[in-house]
């Protein structure tokens, strides 16, 4: 939400006049129909910031269970969660770019750090340095930047409290009716861009949004220290960055579990210590039994005891399939703590004795919430999670419905594996 007024009288937007090009945006009509067409270039308020989209990723989905929310599962279906398409809605969340307008305040905060600068350089440091201890928040025009595409209303008891991902009155970009980032133009308050450092290419930017969803469930829900194993089930996009982010910060071991071999053989080479595919289900074996049978299988099989040293302390579920959830909570130790990341069946059966009597506690894990963004891209800087094997597929702008298309399928026309595609922004 921008601020009502600008901070002093005579601040202006910069530049203080825009001559925008066209804004072509990719419009979702309902379920698999879609279109390009023209959309009003947005005005920025003091505290918002004009971007131009330079890279928008769309992720495969998981073959395990009902995918997550997000703007493919409108592309599939027109609807998401209990909410429909009823309109003409633009599609993309998951994007990065450059700023070309600052909010009058934004701007007047620029001005205000390179004065400072200036000031604690005084001929003893170059610009440059001065800027890098002063005013490092401060946004400039031609910042590359990666974007958090949820606005709250900063009023409400959650979003004062900490945990703005679960305000009520959320716009989140392409979630019905709100329109997304695949246009040229897109504008947010300017604390949901984060600039990104020089050796974090524009398309890494763009995959921020979804290893933030990870480092969310992984480090700030999970609660993931050094040393501690953690058992992930579902190796799509967002299992497989969970994975990458639990190696990043040090885990013991990291067991992916996925119904699909190569899925699995992926996760392997990409981060994980250990994979499992489940056992079949036996004709008259009931779900729970099942779960708990193959929770047993899969410690048998790892060599992972039940508890105690070595055993497994966190469990990330990222398919939402009710027995995958059933097999973590059967599978993580007295104690340990079992995080819900992944959609599926609005009501699901889950061993609440075990709950209950080995003190397991279990958590949802929604979007992202605060510091997610700046770990996500820490994360990336350093080296220590590595989004590149993860980037399978590149489709220009006029693309895009291939792109969705390909994402779909889970292959290409040629057979290819894919696990990550992203559109280029409009020429």
């Amino acid at each position: 939400m921008s601020s009502a007024l600008a901070q002093a009288p005579e601040a202006l937007p910069n530049p203080p006049t825009f001559k925008p090009k066209n804004n072509p945006g990719f419009i979702l009509h309902g379920a698999l129909k879609t279109s390009y067409e023209e959309l009003p270039v947005p005005d920025v308020g003091p505290d918002e910031v004009l971007v131009e989209i330079k890279k928008t990723l769309k992720r495969v989905l998981v073959v395990t269970a009902r995918p997550p929310l997000t703007s493919r599962v409108v592309y599939n279906t027109g609807k998401m969660g209990l909410v429909s398409c009823c309109g003409a809605m633009c599609l993309g969340h998951e994007s990065s770019g450059l700023i070309i307008r600052l909010g009058a305040n934004v701007a007047a905060k620029a001005v205000a750090a390179d004065k400072a600068s200036d000031a604690l350089a005084n001929g003893k440091a170059d610009k440059a340095t001065a800027q890098s201890v002063v005013g490092k928040r401060a946004l400039r025009l031609g910042d590359k930047v990666t974007l958090e595409p949820g606005v709250t209303c900063r009023m409400c008891h959650d979003c004062r409290g900490g945990q703005y991902q679960i305000c009520e009155h959320m716009a989140f970009a392409a979630y019905p009716p709100f329109d997304g980032t695949l246009q040229r133009y897109y504008k947010l308050p300017a604390d949901l861009v984060y600039p990104l450092p020089e050796s974090v290419d524009l398309v890494y930017g763009a995959m921020m949004e979804p290893l933030s969803v990870a480092v969310h469930a992984v480090a700030n829900v999970g609660g993931l220290r050094t040393g501690q194993n953690v058992l992930i089930m579902g190796a799509g996009p967002v299992g497989l960055l969970a994975m990458g982010v639990a190696k990043g910060l040090g885990a013991g071991r990291i067991i992916g579990v996925d119904i699909n071999q190569d899925r699995l053989n992926f996760a392997k080479s990409y981060a994980a210590t250990d994979t499992y595919i489940p056992v079949k289900q036996e004709a008259n074996e009931s779900r729970p039994e099942y779960s708990l049978r193959a929770a047993a299988d899969l410690l048998l099989t790892c060599g992972i005891p039940a508890r105690g040293p070595g055993s497994i302390d966190l469990v990330i579920d990222a398919t939402g399939a009710e027995v995958c959830i059933q097999m973590g909570l059967n599978a993580v130790r007295p104690g340990g703590v079992h995080v819900q990341t992944g959609f599926g069946p609005p009501d699901v059966q889950v061993p609440m004795f075990r709950i209950i009597t080995n003190e397991i506690t279990l958590k949802g894990g929604w979007r992202y919430g605060n510091g997610d963004y700046p770990l996500a891209i820490d994360l990336v800087a350093r080296g220590l999670v590595n989004l590149e094997p993860l980037l399978t597929h590149t489709f220009k702008f006029e693309d895009a419905l291939e792109a969705f298309e390909v994402t779909k399928a889970g292959k290409d026309k040629d057979g290819n594996f894919v696990i990550k595609c992203v559109i280029d922004g409009p020429e």
